[in-house]
């Protein structure tokens, strides 16, 4: 796990500073406290910052191939790289290190753009071939490793891991694109479609990009998707062993580290089942963090020891207290982007206890998406029967009139708010679906922005990218098209960018079992009774995992990392909500309607709604443009 940057000239070769790779490589040193260089050649620069982990003293970056003729800047691991290191020693490749970051050269110079199918890992890198002149960019399948790319005014490409590479160089243009501010209000981050900055754009996942001297920037060629349009068949307890078979495989690929190795552990299915398997394969107990809440009803650290105990697991827990609002600064300078997941907040603290002990920590990110657990799925695969039930003609009108008028209830038990439901039903699939996902509804944004603000976004809406992608995805069912959306959409970037941030914050390297690709292919193809039945998302799953956890480990509702921000706006942020709606940054941009936010505030901060995304939402967006040097 690394930093890396570049800077790639795609008209005529200039010459590169390497004093400007070297700043963009500074400002991302977090993510590689343990070395760093810079190679430059006419027309490219290439840099890296390491966080070592395989092959410690071996494999410094940039690397040359074997016989010079290529350069490597890599971030990630390739967990398969001692199978295809034995491959390509048989065909007459030679290795001078013992890591896999000369194994993916050796695999370029065999198999060109093509090597990216026979990687399994997590990475992003770069490698500038000597002799065709090109540079080939690469992002895994999921999106766990970030690649920002922004052309600049002289005609070069320059490249990064985060953000913060590219606001080192002096040429990058730091002017917000509006229709990143809409994508972000409505679904709390900016997804990989878009960036904050005009011209910055981000490497999909799953895609790759050759560049060459001379010729024009091409578009991303997509080398990886998943596909729900076909149905494993067999008996249950067939399905439930190739499962398992997979799971096994996963962890075990990831438990191998030249340094300390641990995993977090919050007591849910997810990250119990990982640490049932790595004790499983470890013949030395697994190391184990876990962070506790000192409020009752946001606690889950009993289920976390219950598991510790139960695998005789080295635990490690700490109690933090929930209101832990004076590092909201910090953690808004991770993500360079305006990002308001709330959860990313107790995300940084595990990872900051998890790096006291340990280098590298497995979690258990992925599952949900990949074999619908989250509760939205469920609701989806109701809906979608009363939508088979229903003629569009019939529930549009019906649906759509009562949702308008129903009150939105935020002080009602949840059974009770079914406002967003009914809009849901009202329309399709995809539509339902991209409502149910989003913080704040198109009419809610509405009431926020000015006139001006609507006239720069035109005709743009931000559920329109997630509503096309799932009527074109390769699917079934709405259950498809919605895990289809949220591993394309909603995992990198969201969940994926929040645990990078927080964990190479602390130069911690989160791996992530759940996302190996074979088991996001098969858990795609499974059925949809194997997803969900009897009201359980994640069925297969927890049943496999019944002869290793226990039910109410397996059973009990989904909780996740949560942060009292409603509590907060209410009580210590009351002042600072206030200041949101007379922020200078956000009136100097004319984009909102500052009567209406300070409605909205005061609304909150009476009890009379519930307004806390939004308005966490507009403090992480104040806070970004403060940190990009903006408004």
């Amino acid at each position: 796990m690394c930093g890396i940057a570049g800077i790639f000239h795609l008209e005529t070769p200039k010459p590169v500073d390497p004093a400007r790779v070297e700043a963009m490589c500074d400002a991302i040193a977090h993510r590689g406290p343990d070395g760093h260089g810079i190679w430059t050649a006419p027309g490219v620069g290439l840099g890296h910052r390491r966080l070592s982990i395989i092959d410690l003293a071996g494999s410094p970056q940039p690397m040359a191939a074997s016989d010079g003729r290529a350069m490597l800047v890599f971030n990630g691991e390739i967990y398969n790289f001692q199978e295809l290191r034995q491959e390509l020693k048989s065909a007459g490749a030679t290795f001078r290190t013992d890591g896999d970051s000369e194994v993916i050269l050796a695999a370029w110079q065999r198999w060109g753009p093509d090597c990216v199918t026979r990687l399994h890992g997590m990475f992003a890198f770069a490698i500038y071939d000597l002799d065709a002149r090109t540079l080939f960019l690469a992002r895994d399948r999921l999106g766990v490793k970030p690649l920002y790319l922004a052309p600049l005014s002289d005609g070069s490409l320059a490249f990064g891991s985060e953000l913060k590479a590219l606001l080192a160089h002096p040429l990058l243009r730091r002017e917000v694109d509006p229709l990143a501010v809409e994508d972000f209000l409505t679904w709390g981050y900016v997804p990989d479609h878009r960036a904050f900055l005009k011209g910055v754009t981000k490497l999909p996942a799953g895609h790759s990009l050759l560049l060459r001297h001379g010729a024009p920037l091409p578009k991303p060629n997509q080398w990886w998707d998943v596909s729900f349009a076909e149905r494993r068949k067999g008996k249950e307890a067939d399905l439930e062993a190739e499962l398992l078979h997979l799971l096994r495989q996963a962890v075990a690929s990831r438990m191998v580290s030249d340094v300390p190795l641990g995993a977090f552990l919050s007591g849910g299915v997810d990250s119990s089942s990982v640490v049932a398997l790595m004790a499983e394969a470890s013949g030395q107990p697994v190391r184990t963090c876990s962070i506790g809440f000192d409020v009752a009803a946001l606690d889950e650290s009993d289920y976390a020891a219950k598991v510790a105990r139960q695998y005789q697991t080295d635990h490690a827990s700490r109690l933090v207290s929930p209101d832990d609002f004076d590092a909201i600064d910090v953690l808004a300078g991770m993500f360079d982007e305006p990002f308001a997941d709330a959860s990313a907040l107790p995300t940084w603290r595990v990872c900051q206890l998890a790096r006291e002990s340990v280098t590298v920590a497995l979690s258990g990110d992925g599952a949900d998406e990949a074999l619908a657990g989250y509760r939205r799925h469920v609701f989806q695969h109701g809906e979608d029967r009363v939508r088979r039930l229903l003629p569009q003609a019939l529930r549009g009108p019906l649906f759509g009139t009562l949702g308008a008028y129903y009150p939105k209830a935020d002080w009602a038990p949840r059974p009770l708010r079914a406002k967003t439901t009914l809009l849901s039903l009202a329309g399709d699939s995809a539509e339902g679906y991209a409502r149910a996902l989003a913080c704040a509804s198109p009419e809610s944004r509405d009431l926020l922005y000015s006139d001006a603000f609507r006239r720069l976004r035109g005709d743009y809406r931000a559920e329109q990218p997630l509503q096309d992608l799932m009527r074109s995805a390769p699917a079934r069912s709405g259950l498809d098209r919605a895990q289809y959306a949220d591993l394309k959409v909603w995992l990198p970037g969201d969940i994926l960018t929040k645990v990078d941030r927080t964990s190479m914050a602390v130069s911690l390297e989160a791996r992530e079992p759940l996302l190996d690709h074979r088991l996001i292919e098969f858990a795609a193809s499974l059925p949809e009774s194997m997803r969900v039945r009897r009201g359980q998302g994640k069925w297969l799953m927890k049943h496999t995992m019944g002869r290793y956890l226990p039910d109410d480990i397996l059973y009990r509702p989904k909780q996740g990392f949560v942060t009292p921000i409603a509590q907060w706006f209410r009580g210590p942020l009351a002042q600072t909500a206030r200041d949101i709606a007379n922020s200078a940054t956000l009136a100097r941009t004319g984009w909102f309607d500052t009567r209406r936010l300070s409605t909205l505030v005061e609304d909150h901060v009476a009890g009379r709604a519930d307004n806390s995304r939004t308005l966490w939402q507009l403090l992480m967006l104040d806070k970004a443009f403060a940190e990009n040097g903006i408004g």
